[in-house]
């Protein structure tokens, strides 16, 4: 199986480079090197900022790829009707294990990201500016950054600048996620829909965009819309950052302008010659069949147009060697058990849908088929966050682009090949607070009987089976389910249920203790 990307992979570029200039002479540009590299920013007033993100047709480079003028102008008209102070926000938390693009620019060129972060801030008046990261790297880099420009976090300063630090989950990345933890609560989606732009932070409007987003304002706001179109397309004027893994020879970040064809990229980083399939967009995204990808070039628009995603720019492969309905399934038990937990569609559809898939390749039939189908229709559009619906993006793109491995597996003994586990997932270092390293739960089947009480207290990890016992999906136990797990190990009558990797702190019970708190049947 592929090792977990490093935190700053190798970083390559297509053409002239822009984001990634200097890269070549540092590993990281000081204050002093960045302003050798990129030269002096003055302020840029608000309502033309807005028009400058507006001319180069500047998106968010998080996955949404919302308007970023339009989202200045929601924050400034706010402001401006209550009468108060709006806060930027940068958001670094890449959370997932495919994404590593923001990660390299904060730790490598952190002053072009708060370059383009505190030309929002002077423009809206802004005096709080946060920056939300996930890896230690990346906040001690950031950290640096801002004492090399005097920013501290402290009262009577011109503005106010602090870091926050945010699991390494999925889920932690989301807006209003980041939002929440900023003010104090859990890096969780609140459970219901707020506009940043009317209340974010402390309740002030908040301009919150991911670091590609900021780096590439300060890009613009340098160079004039003229200069900046000169690379890309008509359409999508620029350079964008994408994070290659899977089955390729050399896991990088690079930067390459759009319309640039995808198969040039996936040749540069040594996929396969005609891979089987490529996931775009992230996990969150959508697969591309190897002729759309032969097609396709690095746009929004192109990759939308052939079914995939641009997305937070994560392109993934994966050659003719894998099974790829096998591979989707251990990226699908991964999303379900990144759930918050805090909605039906993510704890109960999403471990639906995962088993759902798991009972297509087992041989579950067209019946199997038809009720991944229906769960996975059922996700859509009802989560607090967008997290159920990316993971039926997901799970909806991989019934769709494996046509003939579904029906290898549907009608009849499968494909005949087995899951590599070509698509990275936290590896054993993966220790941030939102998913504990090495603990999983698992079934002595030596002893199960079939009760069905665990698939009651912890449905996005267990499920029953059409035979009536519990498919465990095969994802570490997150925080936020650690004590539901360990409750459904303590009542399980049997006895066959365990935490195995537990750690030292937290020592699993003894079979006499779990015999002595276990009652009941289900």
């Amino acid at each position: 199986m592929n090792a977990p990307l490093p935190d700053v992979p190798e970083v390559r570029v297509v053409g002239l480079p822009q984001l990634t200039a200097g890269f070549d002479l540092v590993e990281r540009l000081g204050l002093d090197m960045h302003l050798k590299v990129h030269g002096p920013l003055e302020p840029v007033p608000g309502e033309q900022l807005a028009q400058l993100a507006e001319d180069i047709s500047l998106n968010g480079r998080g996955g949404a790829g919302f308007p970023f003028a339009r989202k200045l102008r929601a924050v400034a008209k706010s402001a401006i009707r209550r009468g108060v102070r709006p806060v930027v926000v940068v958001n670094a938390s890449e959370g997932e294990p495919a994404c590593r693009k923001d990660t390299v620019l904060v730790n490598r060129a952190p002053h072009l990201v708060l370059d383009g972060a505190l030309l929002a801030a002077e423009a809206l008046g802004a005096r709080t500016l946060v920056v939300a990261v996930t890896r230690d790297s990346t906040e001690a880099s950031i950290r640096a950054a801002l004492a090399e420009r005097g920013l501290a976090d402290r009262r009577g300063t011109a503005l106010r600048a602090r870091v926050v630090r945010t699991p390494e989950r999925m889920v932690s990345g989301e807006a209003s996620s980041v939002i929440r933890a900023a003010g104090g609560g859990p890096a969780m989606p609140p459970g219901r829909k707020v506009r940043a732009s009317d209340t974010g932070i402390g309740g002030a409007p908040t301009l919150l965009s991911n670091a590609e987003t900021y780096a590439q304002l300060a890009l613009a706001a340098r160079v004039g819309p003229r200069r900046y179109s000169h690379s890309g397309l008509p359409t999508e004027p620029g350079t964008v950052l994408l994070t290659l893994s899977g089955a390729v020879a050399r896991p990088m970040v690079v930067e390459v302008p759009t319309g640039v064809p995808l198969r040039y990229v996936l040749q540069l980083a040594g996929a396969p010659p005609v891979p089987q399939g490529v996931l775009t967009g992230g996990y969150h995204g959508s697969w591309l069949d190897a002729a759309a990808a032969h097609d396709a070039v690095i746009s929004r628009e192109s990759l939308a147009a052939l079914g995939g995603a641009l997305g937070a720019g994560a392109i993934l492969p994966i050659g003719p060697e894998t099974c790829p309905l096998g591979e989707a399934l251990r990226i699908a038990n991964w999303l379900a058990a990144e759930t918050s937990g805090q909605c039906g569609p993510c704890r109960l559809g999403l471990p639906a849908a995962a088993g759902g898939l798991a009972d297509v390749l087992n041989g579950g039939g067209p019946a199997a088929l038809e009720a991944l189908r229906e769960v996975t229709g059922a996700v859509k559009g009802r989560g607090a966050c967008k997290h159920p619906d990316g993971s039926a993006r997901f799970l909806a793109s991989t019934v769709n682009a494996f046509t003939d491995d579904l029906a290898a597996h549907v009608l009849g003994g499968g494909c005949g090949r087995p899951t590599l586990g070509l698509l990275p997932l936290p590896g054993d270092g993966y220790q941030e607070e939102g998913i504990p390293s090495g603990e999983k739960v698992l079934v002595d089947w030596t002893l199960c009987e079939g009760h069905g009480l665990c698939a009651d207290l912890i449905p996005e990890l267990i499920r029953l089976g059409a035979d009536g016992y519990p498919a465990v999906a095969d994802a570490t136990v997150p925080m936020h389910l650690r004590g539901r797990a360990q409750r459904a190990v303590r009542r399980c009558p049997a006895l066959a249920l365990r935490i195995e990797g537990a750690p030292a702190e937290l020592p699993a019970l003894t079979a006499p203790a779990r015999k002595a708190l276990g009652s009941g049947r289900s």
